[in-house]
């Protein structure tokens, strides 16, 4: 990709675990990234990884309309344009907590950062998108395998990446007439700081503790960054990229 060809990207959440990877790959290749995330320190420490590349960090809680808007009108006021959104921000939420002892402040926390987060993201970029020349562009949100398959005790997160399948499925519909093309990846035991329990055993649907491998994070990256360079003609609508030998498939 030379310098007539270069895209601009948003990644929320590049401070850590996927979104740092897909918005160092994304660097590596040629990219201008927006990396937006709540911790200043660690938005600089992704742009670290790549010094060579053009980034622009930008402070930004996803769940706060004020905070989006800021963060994509400094994208437009320093590239002029937007080709791609990875929608990454989220939370687990407190792990482990059983659905009737889980409090509606801990439930309204994830919701506000996986669900109403994605959407002003998303409504923010498919703005910029529709009116841009040339229009168009693409918005991938990281969903998750639990979008299918739930975890226990793991009510708020798995409502939440089940909601962003709809969000997808809308958007992407809402978004042909404009050339935005929306897609979706569910990633299972990608390597993170938000997966290293899985090392250490993790609680499965027969009640037991079981170790569950994990695959490197960069594989994930790699595949969004496939995603993210198709022409606008082509979308991969879903993708499922996991750990070979995770327990997902299969009675569990």
């Amino acid at each position: 990709m030379n310098a007539m060809q270069t895209k601009i990207a948003v990644v929320t959440g590049a401070g850590s675990g996927i979104g740092r990877a897909v918005a160092a790959e994304l660097l590596r290749t040629g990219w201008s990234v927006a990396l937006a995330g709540r911790r200043p320190e660690a938005l600089a420490g992704t742009a670290a990884l790549v010094p060579e590349g053009d980034s622009l960090a930008v402070r930004t809680d996803v769940s706060q309309p004020d905070d989006v808007a800021a963060l994509f009108a400094a994208v437009r006021e320093r590239f002029g344009r937007l080709d791609l959104l990875f929608n990454n921000a989220g939370t687990f939420g407190p792990g482990g907590v059983p659905v009737e002892e889980l409090s509606y402040d801990a439930w309204r926390h994830v919701v506000d950062t996986n669900l109403n987060g994605a959407f002003l993201c998303a409504q923010a970029a498919y703005r910029q998108m529709k009116e841009q020349d040339p229009g168009g562009g693409r918005i991938i949100n990281n969903g998750s395998i639990s979008a299918h398959t739930p975890r226990p005790h793991s009510v708020a997160y798995t409502a939440t990446k089940h909601a962003l399948t709809g969000l997808t499925k809308s958007l992407s519909l809402d978004g042909r007439p404009y050339r935005i093309a929306v897609g979706q990846i569910d990633i299972g035991n990608a390597a993170t700081d938000m997966t290293e329990r899985m090392r250490s055993g993790v609680l499965q649907a027969n009640g037991e503790l079981a170790v569950e491998p994990v695959m490197d994070v960069a594989d994930v990256a790699r595949t969004v960054r496939h995603m993210a360079e198709l022409p606008l003609e082509a979308n991969v609508q879903f993708a499922t990229v996991l750990a070979t030998a995770m327990p997902y498939t299969g009675r569990g």
